[in-house]
């Protein structure tokens, strides 16, 4: 069952994380926001030692180091997840844009987690142990494919000869694409078809390594916020890769099992975004209480609605959305935990949080007016990054697809 109770683990990393956050990421999130695309080292040399210290390679739970089995380990829950969106919230509440900056933390790993082989796990997210910091990314958006994955026109075709695959076709914003192809020994994670014909049958992901000839990063976006994180745009030209980083099946069948297989990936990391806006709504509505305490203005808890001030209801709002969203999310992370077929919760999560973030943002702004308003506090930030937490991922609009067809029992062609 679900523990709401903070397991003493996670406490005990919410603790440390919160000392880098308040002396690593906040002194420094006016610059980097203000700096678009300035790479923040000194952080990410320090997490990089912090995860290989807690017995880590990358952020993904399952590249934790192997433990040899005993029947005592064996009792214990898992709360690889759970221990994860713990540790990305308390890191999105300092700094949601350098967050997205730590090495081994991105879509690509969990991509590879999700899917991958035993071997192409010990492969690729072994990397990351090394003694520089390594990146990856997932790429999947085209200019004509964002949220409809059927749409993609990325191909991916095996040159018996050689054995390889030869990808070509045109990828957009890529989260991190420029630091795990041009910053370090990295990888990307493509999206591309095997069989244009078969629809999503024919959809597969490939790791595409840094320094393969034919991937290039070929644009830097500049960004409403999360600006301390690059977003590029990366080309495919017969861009070749060996045969073995396919991740799944390579032959096409009846079924869209491949596909599925690669959209395990967002089960898992959906939670995960919804962790993120959390963070950013808890950090805004944290700084909302405290200037208006700074005014004399307290929440009193346990009046009757009609007896309390429209900015008591206002606060008392925010906080109800932030705990529902929470609440919803550590479900979801739960589920992944104990491995639950959890599409529909992850899904609910993602769309739940990614709303109320933006709503407690745009309203703390609202309540204090000019001061909300003014780049004196970090609370315009706030409010710009939280908006991608609704984006990327899939977008609200489409998660609210996801749950809708888990509820009713519809297929993605019977229901769009």
């Amino acid at each position: 069952m679900i523990e709401f109770s903070t397991p003493k683990p996670i406490e005990q990393l919410q603790n440390v994380v919160e000392t880098v956050a308040v002396n690593m990421m906040r002194p420094v999130s006016r610059e980097m926001d203000e700096n678009e695309h300035t790479i923040p080292w000194n952080f990410i040399n320090f997490m990089h030692t912090a995860i290989k210290s807690m017995g880590g390679t990358s952020m993904a739970p399952e590249s934790k180091k192997e433990e040899k089995p005993n029947a005592e380990r064996e009792k214990r829950p898992s709360i690889g997840y759970q221990r994860l969106g713990s540790l990305v919230e308390m890191l999105a509440w300092g700094d949601a844009g350098m967050y997205l900056c730590i090495p081994g933390g991105m879509l690509g790993s969990a991509a590879v987690a999700a899917a991958g082989t035993p071997e192409q796990k010990q492969r690729f997210l072994s990397r990351f142990s090394g003694d520089k910091p390594v990146f990856d990314a997932m790429a999947m958006t085209e200019p004509q494919a964002g949220s409809d994955t059927s749409a993609i026109r990325a191909t991916a075709v095996l040159d018996e000869k050689t054995n390889e695959w030869v990808l070509n076709g045109e990828k957009i914003f890529v989260t991190a694409g420029h630091k795990a192809l041009e910053e370090s020994d990295g990888f990307v994670v493509v999206w591309a078809s095997i069989d244009p014909q078969a629809g999503r049958a024919g959809m597969r992901s490939f790791v595409v390594e840094a320094g393969t000839p034919g991937c290039r990063v070929t644009k830097m976006e500049h960004k409403l916020g999360i600006r301390a994180s690059d977003t590029v745009s990366i080309l495919l030209q017969d861009c070749r890769v060996p045969f073995e980083n396919i991740l799944g099946s390579p032959t096409v069948e009846k079924t869209t099992t491949g596909f599925k297989g690669a959209m395990a990936t967002f089960d898992a990391t959906r939670p995960i975004i919804a962790c993120q806006a959390v963070g950013i709504a808890r950090a805004t509505l944290e700084l909302v209480k405290e200037k208006l305490a700074e005014n004399g203005i307290e929440i009193r808890y346990g009046l009757p609605r009609q007896k309390l001030t429209n900015i008591e209801r206002e606060v008392i709002d925010m906080e109800v959305m932030l705990r529902s969203a929470w609440l919803l999310t550590i479900k979801a992370l739960w589920m992944a935990d104990n491995k639950i077929h959890n599409p529909k919760e992850a899904s609910m999560s993602k769309v739940y949080a990614g709303d109320i973030v933006v709503k407690i943002t745009q309203k703390a702004v609202e309540l204090l007016g000019p001061l909300g308003y003014s780049r004196e506090l970090l609370l315009e930030k706030w409010f710009r990054d939280a908006k991608i937490t609704d984006l990327y991922e899939g977008t609200g609009q489409i998660n609210r697809l996801v749950v809708a067809r888990n509820m009713l029992g519809y297929r993605g062609s019977e229901l769009r």
